[in-house]
């Protein structure tokens, strides 16, 4: 693994241009520590902006951004690059980490929260408006799950992750045009999913 500096800048340093990614994974799936430093090296700033844009914490940005590097590491031999790009995989890694700690800091939230007014009297219509969300937040969950590998990426980049289409694309690697296209197909099938009225 590569050797960090103590500090956030140099953890973070930059990428090399024309990196093999693809082949960098295969050799950490081999064990080559020194093919991960380089994948490292090439990625960390990467993985680092998307989950922080997620998370919004430095702080536990930089966990995130490390445990899904980590993560890289231990499942490298998983890429399938018949599946999509190096780098889409690798993404795709670190913004579920970064999703799955921000619904982590919600429930810890939540948690908190109905401690607190555990006391407290509740009225019938709080109770009523905190199922209709919860039912509603369980149909979003449902709809998304019925998405394509590539649509649910796409869609959760532009509207989780709040990139622009020309991120999306440059994030998944894929023609501008194509993001579009998955995003579009995406969110169409989530209105038909959930029945909404075009």
């Amino acid at each position: 693994m590569a050797a960090t500096t103590p500090g956030p800048e140099p953890i973070w340093g930059g990428a090399a241009v024309g990196t093999d990614l693809a082949g960098l994974l295969r050799a950490s799936a081999l064990g080559d520590e020194e093919a991960f430093a380089q994948l490292y090296d090439a990625v960390a700033a990467r993985i680092y902006g998307l989950v922080l844009r997620v998370v919004r914490d430095p702080a536990q940005s930089q966990e995130v951004a490390q445990e899904a590097l980590l993560d890289i590491w231990r499942t490298s031999a998983r890429f399938d690059p018949s599946r999509g790009s190096a780098v889409s995989w690798m993404l795709t890694i670190a913004h579920r980490k970064a999703v799955d700690r921000v619904r982590s800091a919600q429930a810890s939230t939540d948690r908190e929260h109905t401690y607190g007014s555990r006391n407290q009297e509740r009225t019938y219509d709080e109770t009523a408006d905190t199922v209709d969300r919860r039912l509603d937040a369980q149909r979003v969950r449902n709809a998304l799950d019925s998405l394509t590998e590539t649509q649910r990426s796409a869609v959760e980049l532009a509207y989780l992750g709040g990139y622009t289409h020309t991120e999306v694309a440059s994030l998944l690697g894929v023609p501008l045009g194509t993001a579009k296209t998955r995003i579009r197909d995406g969110l169409i099938r989530l209105r038909d999913t959930l029945g909404v009225q075009s």
